[in-house]
């Protein structure tokens, strides 16, 4: 079956349907990691969003049910250049097609996605049809402008927990991943905790959460409503502040209970909530012409001139500019020179717009976690 992808510019490519049929619409953007597929499907980060890979062949591994960042995919659409229809792993429980057809997410292969990718360099993001339907591009691309985007928008109603809860009260699913384990094998020992934190969930990948109690932390989930007096009345060690989707500036409710928190924990925020902490210093955010999405952007750490490289999926960063003299740049992106990464000068708070769990990717950021733990330690 034929699957149809119009941008809004009236560029369009054509390919064949895989996984669901019917017609979504959402912000293209693509992502440059080789593996991890199933982690970007099931990021909320990724709400409201059609998705093109650009490594060339997708789904040689297959599904499987541990993989997950999340209950379910959040992409609206999935694009790539080749599917692979025979998966070949032991972890593997489903195809990628019968993956997408369960969640009833449409897909489109042999589409050029390397064109499409310099193409959104190139012009920057932009909406985008993806449809099976028997429509022409002209109409496709119509539905494209005509659909929602992503700039004012609050998709984190949508994706955050609509209840406080305790993460892996039974330490049953934080334990590292390994093949001795699902072989039969004891699973890892993890640490005491030593701890407690409030969790806010504007999107948060499960894997955080996982890193976060193997560093030592007992984690309580709360919506990304919660006001900062309740949030209070929970009195945890340190406040986290979670990733998730959508236009940073859509997020008022957000700015002001971060803003609430400061002075009063010690605060770790990363990508969106990077962002949120941003506005709650009293700064802004802009769109990127194209976002930060995949697992190999290099980071500088300017106090130590270390290179980092992380993985990133956002398409806005703060604005250097914006910030009050009490915030300190801590890191910067080499690509493009955006912040990376901020402290406050006199308070315990500090953030980073990448992900130090990096599910799938490099490792090089994971001591933010053991940073958080110092940072609380040294308040106490």
């Amino acid at each position: 079956m034929r699957a149809l992808l119009a941008l809004e510019d009236r560029r369009f490519f054509e390919g064949e349907s895989f996984g669901a049929t019917g017609t979504r619409v959402g912000e293209i953007c693509f992502n440059t990691a080789m593996t991890g597929y199933q982690e970007v499907l099931t990021d909320p980060s990724y709400r409201g969003q059609i998705v093109a890979m650009t490594y060339p062949l997708i789904g040689n591994y297959g599904t499987n049910s541990v993989d997950q960042e999340s209950h379910s995919p959040h992409v609206r659409g999935f694009i790539i250049e080749e599917l692979s229809e025979a998966p070949s792993s032991w972890r593997s429980e489903m195809s990628l097609d019968e993956y997408l057809r369960k969640w009833e997410i449409p897909g489109a292969q042999g589409i050029d996605t390397r064109a499409l990718t310099r193409h959104l360099r190139t012009r920057g993001a932009m909406k985008a049809c993806l449809t099976t339907e028997e429509i022409s591009p002209a109409e496709a691309t119509q539905r494209a402008i005509e659909g929602e985007g992503v700039i004012g928008v609050d998709y984190v109603r949508e994706v955050s927990t609509p209840k406080i809860y305790q993460w892996d009260p039974d330490d049953t699913l934080s334990a590292p991943w390994s093949i001795a384990q699902d072989n039969g094998g004891s699973k890892p020992a993890l640490p005491p905790i030593r701890f407690r934190v409030a969790a806010y969930d504007y999107g948060m990948k499960e894997n955080i959460l996982r890193l976060l109690r193997q560093k030592g932390f007992g984690v309580t989930v709360v919506p990304a409503s919660t006001t900062a007096e309740k949030v209070l009345d929970l009195n945890p060690d340190g406040i986290f502040l979670s990733n998730g989707p959508g236009d940073p500036a859509a997020l008022p409710y957000a700015h002001e209970a971060v803003r609430g928190l400061m002075g009063k924990k010690p605060i770790f925020g990363i990508c969106l909530g990077h962002q949120i902490l941003g506005f709650a210093f009293g700064g802004s955010t802009f769109k990127l012409k194209f976002g930060h999405r995949g697992a190999n952007q290099p980071v500088k750490d300017l106090r130590s001139g270390k290179v980092a490289i992380t993985a990133q999926n956002h398409g806005f960063a703060v604005d250097p500019g914006s910030l009050p003299a009490n915030v300190e740049v801590t890191h910067i992106n080499l690509n493009d020179g955006t912040v990376e990464g901020m402290r406050h000068k006199e308070l315990p708070i500090f953030s980073v717009q990448y992900h130090p769990e990096a599910a799938p990717g490099p490792h090089d950021a994971s001591y933010f976690f053991q940073q958080f733990a110092d940072l609380i330690e040294g308040g106490k």
